[in-house]
């Protein structure tokens, strides 16, 4: 049997099994549209579930960049007897090395990576919980191992079920910068980098329109964009990075999100702007949820302006503004960039876990495991991280 005819009678296949627990059966979903009113209606107060998993955001990433890299959608929804979802893992499917694997869609472009999770269950989750779930996916599904990069140890207030199985440390940390309720301006950026920046930000404000603002019309998202991918691949070139901007359809998803429009009105990308009429000197966008804001992606202008740090003033001015409307977290992504520690002085704790499902399978989680605890040994020691860099900016080179 061809892998997409065995995709094809999996789909939407459920399987029930008697087990002292409250997962009483699985669907396994390949098409997105299948699993869209269910997942739409697992993104209500009552789950828990982070922006990066919001169907629009990833129905925009599958379609735009998954489906060009031959990744296929592999949607897990758990139920209880009365059929009554527990949670839904937006995985994909890959087919690499005779290795069958899932992981959480969404690829570079999610911070976090989590199932969403009726609230409930997920307070109350137990290993057996857990058991059962990855036993049902390794008797109903032919995936051979489950990658899941980039999970949370908890979600606001409750803990991420996923935890319970066996994980690991992620290869890099996400910098965090806790909002407490009523916070004062200079307990969330001090008074004197404050000052600092005041004094920065005074050789600015004589530009002729110069502002901070958040891009809500379609035009100024657009004119922000066109914008942004023209500098940015100037600025990853100067530090000797890879456009990831420049991957098969990432431009096209990350447009279409920023364009998005979510049933609370709001973008499912929002874009901050530091501005004045002759250029765009800065922006960050990210994800927001009502509690907490997560970078994206930004960059920052090529002229003269740069040398006034005009992404620390556009920091300061995105914290000012979310802390205006009682957010509790601010993070700045994955990766400890020294600009990141300036604002966001702990880590949010992430994990990895690679699951096996089948013999081939755990052979794979455990070179994946390997390569994983490898990479963050890099990331962790600076003498090893600069060979690291070295050697890859020779190979680009050549």
């Amino acid at each position: 049997m061809t892998m997409a005819a065995a995709i094809e009678g999996q789909t939407a296949e459920a399987t029930a099994w008697s087990k002292p627990n409250r997962i009483a059966s699985i669907d396994i979903i390949h098409d997105l549209a299948a699993a869209e009113a269910i997942w739409r209606g697992m993104e209500s107060p009552g789950q828990s579930f982070t922006p990066y998993q919001r169907f629009d955001f990833v129905a925009a990433w599958q379609r735009e960049v998954g489906a060009r890299e031959g990744l296929v959608p592999f949607i897990v929804i758990a139920f209880n007897a009365e059929r009554r979802p527990l949670l839904l893992l937006p995985l994909a499917l890959r087919h690499a090395y005779g290795v069958r694997s899932a992981g959480f869609m969404g690829g570079k472009h999610s911070t976090f990576n989590m199932a969403l999770w009726d609230k409930d269950f997920a307070a109350n989750a137990t290993p057996a919980d857990l058991d059962a779930l990855i036993t049902a996916l390794a008797e109903r599904s032919e995936t051979d191992v489950l990658a899941l990069h980039q999970q949370p140890l908890r979600w606001r207030d409750l803990p991420n079920p996923l935890a319970l199985l066996p994980n690991q440390p992620s290869a890099n940390d996400c910098p965090l910068l806790t909002m407490e309720p009523g916070a004062t301006p200079a307990t969330l950026v001090s008074n004197s980098f404050r000052r600092r920046l005041k004094g920065k930000e005074r050789k600015l404000q004589p530009l002729p329109g110069y502002r901070y603002h958040v891009a809500t019309e379609d035009a100024e998202i657009t004119r922000l964009l066109d914008w942004f991918f023209r500098v940015k691949p100037l600025r990853m070139a100067e530090q000797k990075l890879p456009n990831v901007f420049a991957d098969p359809g990432v431009e096209d998803f990350i447009r279409n999100a920023c364009m998005m429009r979510l049933a609370n009105g709001g973008r499912a990308i929002h874009i901050h702007a530091l501005d004045c009429d002759e250029e765009v000197i800065a922006i960050f966008a990210g994800v927001a949820d009502g509690h907490r804001f997560s970078m994206m992606f930004n960059t920052y202008t090529m002229s003269g302006n740069s040398k006034y740090s005009p992404g620390l003033i556009l920091m300061r001015d995105i914290i000012d503004h979310f802390a205006a409307q009682d957010y509790r977290a601010f993070d700045l992504g994955i990766g400890s960039d020294e600009y990141k520690r300036l604002f966001c002085k702990s880590d949010e704790p992430i994990f990895d876990s690679f699951i096996p499902l089948s013999p081939r399978g755990k052979m794979a989680a455990a070179a994946m495991s390997g390569l994983n605890r490898t990479k963050r040994m890099v990331k962790h020691n600076p003498a090893l991280l600069e060979m690291a860099q070295k050697l890859r900016s020779a190979f680009r080179s050549h």
